[in-house]
Formats: structure tokens, sequence, C-alpha cells
């Protein structure tokens, strides 16, 4: 039966299907010229990745045209050889990879735009500064929200509420920025270690099925232990006292903000649903979660139909404006588009490297004369220098033998060695230019060897319990 599927297969798609046959001894093309100017294609645009902040090139440009190019170097070499079925394979194989994590981000995007409109997180800093905290009581308060806030709304977008916090209290005081800011990095990522939601690496490992849901919470107390040491040591720092009174926004939420965080949770809930008991990716689930926010959009627009300046305002709102007014639409076309478009260069590149042969070489070389531990330690450190999302993809494409514990390891190593340097994740990549000087490089750089030693413990603790 199964061979008849096949050859019924073969003549309906007979390219895939030859594909599908030679897919599994490609060509060794790491010593060719393809392979080389391959290497050197790709690290020329994380160069340019890299510059980003000093010559304002957006992140997606250089990595979208790698992409390309190596795909084309590719192509022509087997096509040299009669094999040009097989890069077709192989091209839709990284970007159905890519695919799922598309529409899985952008629904999430859509939902945190959507709430950061209708001012859910701005009512959230405002209630934060209302309450006359002390420096050292803000600085524990703002990462512990980090910590659990970013494994439902990820590590970029948590920061960037908090630094909002710690920028309106702050009084000027750039120290206490900057040390605020890295508590709140190293929270927000450690925050996203122990949750599929929380950064791009672990929602990649839960959709390639590696780690099932709930294991990612046996990660939940090395995650604890990562953010708490580093924020122990760093407190001593800050000044005593409480910051100034700030004035706030009383009707910063309006209309419908909470009902769209509760369909936010019942979306991520559905992707979940989802995956465990119909065995269907998330991104469906995500996806169907998008029609939950459409609908009550529709139902948004119905009472905007309606409204006019003699209509009864809903309680809590102040404006002269339509409190109705709102378009799914325009929260989707607000999403981070040069991010996205950065996923699917980083993707499709390293996915040519790997089929190029380089990944395989660099699993032998690592996993295979290291040992698994000491690799994915390693993998920790280079997320710092690189940046998590290609060490990660690059893993999971290699797909070296390693027991669960060891996948949970990588996963935690990936997540939080970003921590590292201020330039080792999208968090702290984004507080830099929010704080505009007064939390950089250098003040993140003092306090490495601290936040390696939770680093480290992070590590011991999760050998130790896992």
């Amino acid at each position: 039966m199964r061979s008849f599927s096949f050859c019924l297969f073969a003549v309906i798609f007979p390219g895939i299907a030859d594909a599908a046959e030679t897919i599994q001894h490609p060509l060794d093309l790491t010593q060719s010229w393809v392979g080389l100017l391959s290497l050197g294609v790709f690290g020329f645009a994380y160069v340019l990745v890299i510059l980003e902040e000093k010559i304002h090139l957006k992140k997606s440009k250089p990595v979208l045209l790698a992409a390309g190019v190596i795909w084309v170097l590719i192509a022509l070499a087997y096509a040299q050889k009669g094999l040009s079925p097989m890069v077709e394979a192989g091209i839709r194989h990284n970007f159905l990879e890519y695919t799922e994590l598309f529409f899985f981000l952008l629904v999430a995007m859509t939902y945190i735009n959507a709430m950061l409109e209708r001012g859910v997180f701005e009512a959230l800093r405002d209630w934060l500064i209302s309450k006359g905290l002390s420096y050292r009581s803000l600085f524990w308060l703002t990462g512990i929200l980090a910590f659990f806030i970013s494994p439902i709304a990820d590590n970029l977008t948590t920061a960037l509420i908090m630094c909002a916090v710690i920028l309106a209290v702050a009084d000027g005081s750039a120290k206490l920025v900057s040390i605020c800011s890295i508590n709140v990095v190293v929270a927000a990522n450690a925050g996203g270690a122990f949750s599929p939601f929380g950064d791009i690496t672990t929602l990649m490992v839960w959709q390639r099925g590696i780690i099932e849901f709930w294991d990612f919470f046996a990660l939940f107390l090395p995650s604890v232990i990562n953010f708490v040491i580093p924020a122990a040591i760093m407190q001593f720092a800050l000044p005593e006292g409480s910051p100034q009174f700030c004035v706030i926004n009383q009707n910063a939420l309006k209309y419908g903000g909470i009902i769209i965080v509760y369909l936010f949770l019942a979306t991520i809930a559905t992707a979940i649903c989802f995956h465990n008991f119909l065995h269907i990716p998330p991104v469906y689930g995500m996806m169907t979660g998008l029609a939950y926010l459409k609908l009550y959009g529709y139902l948004l627009d119905l009472k905007s139909q309606g409204w006019n300046d003699d209509t009864e305002l809903p309680p809590g709102s102040s404006t002269s404006e339509d409190p109705y007014s709102f378009d799914v639409f325009q929260k989707i076309a607000h999403a981070e588009w040069d991010t996205l478009f950065f996923f699917y260069g980083i993707i499709l590149s390293v996915g040519g490297l790997g089929f190029i042969g380089y990944l395989e070489l660099t699993s032998d070389m690592i996993y295979g004369e290291l040992g698994p531990t000491v690799a994915n330690i390693i993998v920790g450190v280079l997320s710092a220098i690189v940046d998590n999302i290609p060490v990660m993809f690059a893993v999971l494409t290699m797909h070296p033998e390693m027991d669960h514990q060891q996948w949970l390891l990588v996963t935690l190593t990936a997540g939080v060695g970003g921590s590292l340097l201020s330039i080792g994740s999208a968090a702290g990549v984004a507080l830099m230019g929010q704080t505009k000087g007064q939390y950089t490089f250098f003040s993140h750089l003092k306090w490495s060897p601290v936040i390696a030693l939770g680093y480290a413990a992070s590590i011991a603790v999760h050998m130790w319990i896992n």
C-alpha cells in the first residue's frame, strides 16, 4: 500500500518525488567554492546586522539578500550534477519551517499591538508609578513583572514596557536607569526561557515537537536562579530614597482593553490544546485565536457605527473621540515586519549552510568531541555574541543525539545566555535605543561577571533537579 501511494505521488508530483528519493544524500560542498563563498556571504551579512545601530541599515535587508544568494549558489552547483529537484525540496522544507513561525508570531504581534493601542500596558505602567515605591522596590517589582510577563507577551515587549516605567521614575539618574535596565533584560530573558511563548528559540523547539509544552516548566527554577542572583547583587548599587511624584494618566485604559487580554490568553490556550490534545501544529491554534480578535473587532465596529458626539462615553473614558474605533488590520500592519523578515533571512540562510554540509560538520566537531553538556553551555555563550535565533536554529537543524535533559539545557542556555551582553538579545538592543545612552554596552559589560554567575548557577541547578 505504501509503495502504491508513493508511485501515485510520483506521478502527480514527479519533481518532489525525485527529491524525496535523493534528499537523504546531499552533496558535500563544504570545501568547494560554493560552500566557502556562501559562508562568506552569510558572515558579511551578519556583520551588517550587528552594526545596525551604527549604519542604520535594517537587519532584515542583508540577511534577505544573503538567503537568496546562498540558495542560488547551491542551485548552480546541483544543476551541474542534474540534482535540481533536491534543491527545490530543501528550500520547501526550510520555507515551511519559516511559515509556521511567521504566522505564529504575526498573531502574537497583532494581539500585542491591540493591547498597546487599548492602553493596557500604559495602564500597568501608571499603576506602578502611582504606588510611590522606593527605588529598590521598583527595581525588584519591574524585574519580577518582567520575569512573569515575558513568558506570555515575549521578552522584547516586556522589556520595553518595564523600561517605560523606569524612565518615568528615574528623575534623570543614568545610573538608576542603567542598573534597572540590566535587571529587566536579565529578568525578561530568564522568564522567556521556561515558556514556549517567551522567546523565539523556545517557540522553535516547541513547534519542532522536541519538548512538550508542560516540560518547559522544568526550567522554571533554573530561570528564577538566573534572574535572582544578579538582581540580589546589583540591588546594592541602587541609590537610596524614592522617586518624586510623576504625573500619570488615570484613563489610559481604553474600552475593550481587558477583554482583548482575555482573548489573547484564550488564543494561547487554543494553541496549547490544538498541539497537546489534537496533535495539530500550534500555529493553527494561533490563527484560530486571531478570529477571536477579528470577531471582537467586528462588535466594536458595530458600536462605533452607532457612536456620535452626544453618545454617552463608556466608564473610564474621558476623550471626545470615538472610544470604540478599532481596526484589526491596522494592528496587523503595525507588526514588526523587519523582525519577521529577519527571521526569514536567518532561517533560509542557516538552512542553506546546513544543506551545504556545514552544520553536520559543526555538530561533529562540537557535540561529537566536547560532549552535549559542554557544547550546550558554549551555545549559550555564543548566543550572547551572535544572537540566539541563528544559533538555536543551527542546533535544531543539526539535531545532535541528545537526551531530554540536554535539550532542556540548550533551551535554557540559548534563552538566558543572551543576557551576558547587551547585544545578545532583542530586549537588550531595544533598551539601549529606548534609554538614549543611559543604558549602554559598557554599562552592561560592567555587570557581566555577575550575570555570568547567575548563568552558571542556573545550569548547575538544572543539572541537579532535572
